[in-house]
């Protein structure tokens, strides 16, 4: 049975975890289902919506995947890391706008899904953490993309505790851009898809590849290929229609 869902309607392709029973939990079969639901969006889509079936959005590792674990060589382990490891880069390198619909739990792995998102929000009453250390383990892959988003101040306590928090603390350290009211989440959702709407889907694809590249060049790089990047969008077919759609007080055609 297939453990992801995904729909597209006007522009909008959902990508839908579809484990409940099991809160969205994360196995060696779900993540390279999820990881090709990544790499084949459909052309025509703006955005890509991340939600969970059921109770909550992601539990993070499925306790009969780490029974299983249990035997695996130091090999078997890493090309299990490596695996988790690309699901969260195809995610975070997917072109378009990435918006998680978080909610009921989003721990160990769940929570770095939430990080990967490009806009994450989450309803009132969710429950982040990183539990990886009361098992022995360490939250190490989920790590790269985690600790740009809450700090290593935030990440001292939380990887160390391996305590829950709530969405107010997920909000105050940066893991998620927004908390919605209970039963608000797919409203605030759908206000941000809007959002996005309104922008040059080109420019947005360009302006998702200048946060992943620049931020790690060095600063006369940074400068060189920021000048290059702007000075080709503002050339493109896109970047006219939009100038012009903006001096013509009227709406882009895209």
């Amino acid at each position: 049975m297939p453990m992801i869902k995904t729909e597209t309607r006007g522009g909008v392709h959902a990508i839908r975890l579809c484990r409940p029973e099991v809160r969205n939990a994360l196995n060696e079969a779900l993540i390279p289902e999820l990881t090709h639901a990544f790499g084949a969006v459909p052309a025509e889509s703006r955005v890509v919506i991340l939600a969970g079936e059921g109770p909550a959005f992601c539990a993070g590792a499925d306790a009969e995947w780490m029974k299983r674990s249990r035997q695996f060589t130091r090999e078997e382990n890493e090309r299990d890391a490596s695996a988790i490891a690309a699901l969260l880069r195809t995610v975070d390198e997917c072109p378009l706008p990435v918006i998680g619909r978080i909610h009921g739990a989003a721990l160990g792995g769940g929570a770095g899904l939430a990080a990967v998102c490009d806009v994450a929000i989450a309803e009132e009453g969710t429950q982040f953490g990183f539990p990886e250390v009361r098992l022995g383990l360490v939250p190490a892959v989920i790590s790269t993309y985690v600790l740009p988003r809450i700090g290593t101040g935030a990440a001292r306590r939380y990887f160390l505790t391996g305590e829950r928090f709530g969405a107010a603390e997920a909000l105050g350290m940066g893991l998620v851009h927004e908390v919605a009211p209970t039963g608000k989440v797919d409203e605030r959702v759908q206000a941000v898809v809007s959002e996005i709407l309104k922008g040059g889907p080109l420019a947005q694809r360009a302006a998702k590849r200048l946060i992943r590249e620049v931020r790690g060049m060095p600063r006369e790089q940074a400068i060189a290929e920021t000048l290059r990047i702007i000075s080709e969008i503002r050339v493109s077919p896109e970047a006219q229609e939009g100038l012009g759609a903006f001096l013509e007080k009227r709406k882009p055609n895209w």
